[in-house]
């Protein structure tokens, strides 16, 4: 019996309405204005009954007889009796068919009328579903922009109108990136190329010959090879995951230095060093560390042979902060709000040659404001730079404070 039973459950199928968030909202609000009317009706009715049988009229009132307006006697009880219990039996019972036609009737409208009221309160949650359908990965320009009073459906309307915003501009910085990516391998691939093909092509190549090329191959390389790293970190600080401990700011700089100071060397450069000990940054030292890495590189390759770099770390009214310094071309002060996008390019500052960043230093701006930080950038023609990276100190209330639009000493 059990067996078959589940057979027809299984068989059954409702129409698709029926599963719908409308449906049973229908029911719902219907349900409840059932209950509640048959309550009310039902209380009625029982007042109804219980008032005609504590308040008999036979008990209240004598009935006399009279014949010709002459008395015959009094009518006997008990007939009065039969009388009010008839009397009240047809008013309960057209009580009763009453209550029954209006539960009836209100059941086929509160069905219709629930039916239109959660359509219209759900008229916004398709409006999001269908914009949701129509999006598409290459496209996220539709938004729902929804009218209607500031209720929790505007809120969610925004909040996914939100969330598109951002996604957008994801999807964009990415393609972006990789457009600039590919772009950027475009070159050394074809110096590759061309070199190769030169030595593998010529019958009988002088040996500088082929020490040029190899030389040309080693710079290509080593740009795409600097180029994939930039693009590893930022993938990496993309990620939400930071590593969030107590990192000594000097310790990190003084990492970096480390790691650059026999490439300094080589070019012929002097490098300095002005580290405070106790400095505690909250964040990820291996991002710091490399977020002076990237200035340093950019100063080591840039100044001329003969000149000084400068790595310094300290603390200023309640900030912390992390510079190098260098003796190289500078930077106009045209490009100086452009020198943090990605791929960025100038013209040389007299030298006639092309200056590229490449991603170094959009990552170290990426680095700076994911630890809650701004990077300050002071520079002169002819004369150098300075890049500052400004930290908050820990403890310390920055909401409504900026550090110091100065270079630090």
């Amino acid at each position: 019996m059990i067996g078959a039973l589940r057979i027809v459950r299984g068989r059954l199928r409702l129409p698709a309405f029926t599963h719908t968030i409308r449906f049973r909202l229908t029911v719902l609000y219907s349900g409840l204005l059932f209950v509640l009317t048959a309550l009310v009706l039902g209380g009625t009715y029982l007042a109804v009954e219980r008032s005609g049988e504590a308040h008999p009229v036979s008990k209240q009132f004598s009935a006399s007889k009279y014949v010709n307006d002459e008395y015959v006697g009094e009518i006997p009880v008990v007939k009065v009796q039969e009388v009010e219990a008839a009397v009240n039996y047809e008013t309960l019972a057209n009580l009763r068919r009453f209550s029954f036609a209006v539960l009836g009737g209100l059941a086929v409208t509160s069905l219709a009328i629930g039916w239109i009221l959660s359509g219209r309160a759900l008229r916004p949650v398709r409006a999001i579903s269908r914009t949701a359908a129509e999006i598409q990965a290459t496209d996220l320009s539709q938004r729902i922009r929804l009218d209607g009073p500031k209720d929790e459906l505007r809120d969610l309307a925004d909040t996914v109108d939100s969330m598109l915003d951002r996604l957008d501009e994801a999807f964009r910085a990415q393609r972006q990136l990789i457009d600039d990516a590919s772009h950027e391998l475009r070159s050394p691939l074809a110096i590759i190329r061309a070199n190769l093909d030169a030595v593998l092509t010529a019958e009988e190549s002088e040996e500088a010959e082929r020490r040029a090329a190899v030389r040309s191959v080693d710079r290509a390389t080593t740009r795409m090879t600097r180029l994939v790293e930039d693009l590893l970190a930022t993938a990496r600080r993309t990620a939400p995951a930071l590593a969030d401990a107590d990192v000594d700011l000097a310790a990190a700089a003084g990492e970096a230095c480390e790691e650059f100071a026999p490439l300094a060397a080589e070019r012929g450069l002097v490098l300095h060093r002005r580290l405070t000990t106790g400095l505690t940054v909250i964040g990820d030292h291996d991002a710091l560390r490399r977020a002076v890495g990237n200035l340093l590189s950019n100063a080591v390759r840039l100044s001329p042979p003969g000149t000084g770099i400068t790595v310094a770390a300290g603390r200023t009214d309640g900030w912390l902060w992390a510079s190098v310094q260098d003796e190289g071309p500078g930077i106009l002060d045209d490009d100086q709000t452009r020198v943090f996008d990605r791929f960025w390019r100038a013209r040389g500052n007299g030298g006639g040659h092309d200056r590229h960043a490449g991603l170094g230093l959009a990552i170290v701006r990426q680095i700076v404001e994911s630890h809650g930080g701004q990077i300050r950038l002071f520079s002169r023609v002819g004369e150098g730079s300075t890049f500052v990276l400004w930290f908050p100190s820990p403890g310390a209330d920055h909401t409504n404070t900026a550090p110091p639009d100065e270079q630090p000493s």
